[in-house]
């Protein structure tokens, strides 16, 4: 989950859900690990309100065995593990075709960066209402930073969608040593923050966790991974095995979103994590055949076809309702505070995914109906040339720095809009979309003059 994606949704190949070969379990996992993102976000936030103020709570913080939650609910290694396959189902085709790496990593790029945008835009236009509204500085800063979290996937996201050419031609080269040789660069970061105190060096697996997860959706796609049945297994119990030593007789909690532990599991990833990844992954990895018996009947797969192009858009606006739900239930008294963890507060929970449902599904649909113009918008703007990659690159740099410091600080950090964060990803948004644009023949534009 946390720290604590019309466009495709994290990590979504670019085919059309009918098209004949499609990964259907890709699909399905997606749409899986979406709904537990958003129920699990739901459960663990527990609003308050007195003295005519709203706060929130972690439930995590009073419930004592609810740690342990956080295992089933830990599903952001699928969201990885898809996109990785997805890029280099995406890469793999694009590439034979004879498109460059700007064109692919711009046109990858914008997918993400059009509805981020359009969810930051209302995020900050809402943050400002509230503030000519008079809602306190200390209210408006935790509401803003609720529904801005979420947002640190899109920063990791952005640059393994740059890398993936790289990583996959490295994964042709070398095939499972690349996977092997990040989680011992993991292992030795944990050293370095935890054993020496080495400042900095931690965000390094930022890249190196998730980056692994991503790695094994290439795995899975050459089939490095599933070519022998026995192959998910071994990656599952050596996951497992691992995770099971880090846990018993390591300083890692079992707590895999990390909420109010001085060592965490996700800021930043350690190596439990990679080891809970990699258990999650095998298990998951050999389920697939039976998977797709089930899938293999129409009225399954109609049902995810249906919910697979929404995934990003759930995720982005999954929060807003818990705002949108806790100013008018809370405050008029129709949905009381109970002692997190009570039966009456488990009970209560059901009436709150029940009204926060009923608010999600229209904001999705309202905001798909929305978003139907940036289907028509181009991936970039402009002559490609020489200049090309380094705007990108620039591009994707200021958009993910701006994304960072929002999910870090929020939308309304002290009670004021985070106006350089904001420029930052509109910046990115834009170098990005000036970097030109794909040739209408890429095979023709690769080849050489005359």
């Amino acid at each position: 989950m946390s720290g604590l994606r019309q466009m495709p949704a994290p990590g979504e190949a670019e085919v059309p859900l009918a098209a004949p070969g499609r990964n259907r379990y890709a699909d399905l996992l997606r749409v899986v690990a979406i709904f537990a993102v958003v129920y699990g976000h739901w459960v663990l936030t527990d609003i308050t309100y007195s003295r005519g103020r709203l706060s929130g709570l972690d439930a995590l913080e009073y419930v004592s065995w609810g740690r342990w939650i956080t295992l089933p609910l830990q599903v952001m290694p699928v969201f990885f593990l898809v996109g990785g396959y997805a890029n280099a189902v995406s890469w793999t085709r694009h590439h034979g075709r004879g498109e460059t790496w700007t064109s692919w990593v711009r046109g990858r790029v914008m997918r993400l960066l059009w509805p981020a945008s359009v969810y930051l835009a209302v995020a900050a236009l809402a943050a400002g209402l509230a503030m000519a509204c008079g809602v306190p500085d200390a209210e408006l800063a935790q509401a803003g930073w609720l529904v801005a979290l979420h947002l640190w996937f899109l920063p990791v996201y952005l640059l393994l969608i740059a890398l993936t050419p790289a990583m996959l031609a490295a994964q042709r080269r070398f095939g499972l040593w690349v996977p092997v040789t990040m989680a011992v660069a993991v292992a030795g970061v944990d050293a370095g923050v935890l054993g020496w105190h080495v400042p900095v060096i931690g965000f390094a697996n930022y890249l190196l966790v998730w980056g692994s997860a991503h790695q094994w959706g290439f795995c899975w796609h050459d089939g490095s991974l599933t070519r022998d049945r026995w192959r998910p297994w071994l990656l599952g119990g050596a996951g497992l095995t691992l995770l099971t030593g880090l846990l018993a007789w390591g300083p890692f909690p079992v707590d895999m979103i990390g909420a109010g532990e001085r060592i965490t599991n996700t800021g930043p990833p350690s190596i439990a994590l990679l080891a809970f990844a990699a258990t999650q992954t095998g298990l998951l990895l050999a389920a697939e055949p039976a998977a797709n018996r089930l899938l293999a009947r129409p009225r399954w797969w109609r049902l995810i076809t249906r919910l697979n192009p929404k995934v990003m858009t759930i995720y982005l606006w999954h929060m807003a309702p818990v705002l949108i739900v806790a100013v008018a239930l809370y405050p008029t008294g129709l949905m009381p505070a109970e002692p997190i963890g009570s039966l009456r507060w488990w009970v209560l929970r059901l009436a709150w995914f029940a009204a926060l449902t009923l608010v999600l599904v229209p904001l999705v649909s309202g905001v798909t109906w929305a978003e139907r113009p940036l289907r028509l918008l181009p991936a970039g703007l402009g002559r490609s040339g020489p200049w090309s990659p380094p705007l990108l690159v620039l591009g994707i740099a200021a958009a993910m720095i701006g994304l960072a410091r929002l999910a870090i600080a929020g939308f309304a950090p002290g009670g004021s809009l985070p106006w350089t964060a904001l420029a930052a990803v509109g910046s990115g948004l834009l170098l990005t979309l000036v970097s030109g644009h794909a040739p209408a023949d890429p095979a023709r534009a690769s080849a050489p003059p005359g």
